[in-house]
């Protein structure tokens, strides 16, 4: 995503991102309670992938058990190409058999739900698990879809022509979350 003029103001710097990482993670412990070894983790390309990989670490931190996380790719699932343009697929990775597991479905920000739609959709193309739980790292409102997280990092009320822009070391050399909005 390309710079555009406006106001850009921090929502969550890297400690803060870090704090919320660490309190998903626990909200995540505390709702599978005895059926953390049936948890899989999956990150929705391109975000979602480094912030499962970072709850995976703060899960095996708070109680010593590694999850299997996998990445979902959900380009050949969205129903709104026409409107944001063509992607590139990205590669889907899914290190376990679904079936009878907790899926948490990790993203970054949800919008109009329409990714996770189409996430939802891939994933049953991958087995058919017990439960899927969405985690995401920041809800900015304007449902499309009747589509709710289960874990919210930080629910920001924002108006449609602003972005949310979620940093991470891996990709963007800095940790945060920012609010960019136009002039």
């Amino acid at each position: 995503m390309t710079a555009m003029a406006g106001e850009v103001v921090e929502i969550l710097s890297a400690d803060d991102l870090r704090r919320t990482l660490t309190r998903l993670a626990s909200q995540v412990v505390e709702k599978a309670r005895d059926a953390l070894d049936k948890l899989v983790l999956l990150g929705i390309h391109t975000r979602g992938v480094p912030l499962a990989k970072l709850l995976g670490q703060q899960v095996e931190q708070l109680e010593g058990a590694s999850l299997p996380i996998g990445e979902l790719d959900i380009t050949f699932y969205r129903d709104d190409l026409d409107r944001i343009g063509p992607r590139t697929p990205r590669q889907t990775l899914i290190p376990v058999d679904l079936s009878g597991r907790i899926v948490v479905l990790v993203d970054d920000v949800i919008f109009s739900g329409r990714t996770i739609r189409s996430a939802l959709n891939a994933v049953h193309d991958y087995g058919r698990p017990n439960a899927i739980w969405l985690l995401a790292l920041i809800d900015r409102g304007h449902r499309e879809l009747p589509i709710h997280p289960d874990f919210t990092g930080k629910a920001l009320p924002t108006a449609r022509d602003e972005v949310v822009k979620v940093l991470l070391q891996g990709i963007d050399q800095r940790d945060g979350v920012e609010l960019w909005k136009p002039s």
